[in-house]
């Protein structure tokens, strides 16, 4: 089974790569994909482009094993809907089993999403929350699995990056590096 972890990934930081690796194993998925959105339709804007945005995910997840950098929603127009790109990537590889991987915060609002049954019958989809987090309910949600709490947010993240301080902490090396290199986010 693949998991899809879906995002702006604006930028992609500690945070997401501990999310991922723990959901990666706890869920025994074959591979993690990074989906990489061109526009969320519940979130506007992005600080870095789309292709700024791949090469920070691919820099970071390297050669790991058990991800990927998933660029499927960059091939259409925005805005990104789960149920497309399940639709785009089934038709690409139909042979594939697919779980859409949910934070609960993000799983909150499942109900608002486009065509959210139709995303259910398509793909499993888990919710991930940290411990003590109460997961939502909702007959489209399959299983749930709880991640480490690593306080680290994309927000904070451009933030000290446009006052000048360091974030070499709070994402990977190469992707300190790029976005010093490419004057992102000032």
């Amino acid at each position: 089974m693949i998991g899809l972890l879906g995002g702006s990934f604006d930028p992609i930081h500690n945070g997401h790569l501990s999310t991922a690796r723990s959901l990666l194993d706890q869920l025994h998925l074959t591979e993690l994909r990074f989906v990489v959105a061109r526009e969320q339709p519940l979130k506007k804007g992005h600080g870095a482009s789309a292709d700024h945005r791949v090469r920070m995910v691919q820099l970071a997840i390297g050669d790991a094993a058990g991800f990927t950098c998933e660029t499927v929603e960059l091939n259409r127009p925005g805005p990104s809907y789960t149920v497309d790109t399940l639709r785009a990537l089934r038709e690409r590889e139909p042979e594939k089993d697919w779980v859409v991987l949910l934070g609960s915060d993000a799983a909150r609002d499942l109900d608002r999403w486009k065509e959210a049954a139709e995303v259910a019958r398509l793909a499993r989809i888990v919710v991930f929350g940290r411990e003590g987090e109460p997961a939502p309910v909702s007959p489209l949600i399959s299983g749930s699995a709880t991640v480490p709490a690593v306080p680290i947010s994309a927000t904070e993240v451009r933030k000290r990056v446009r006052e000048g301080l360091p974030v070499d902490h709070m994402v990977p090396p190469p992707v300190a590096r790029y976005i010093l290199e490419n004057r992102l986010y000032l």
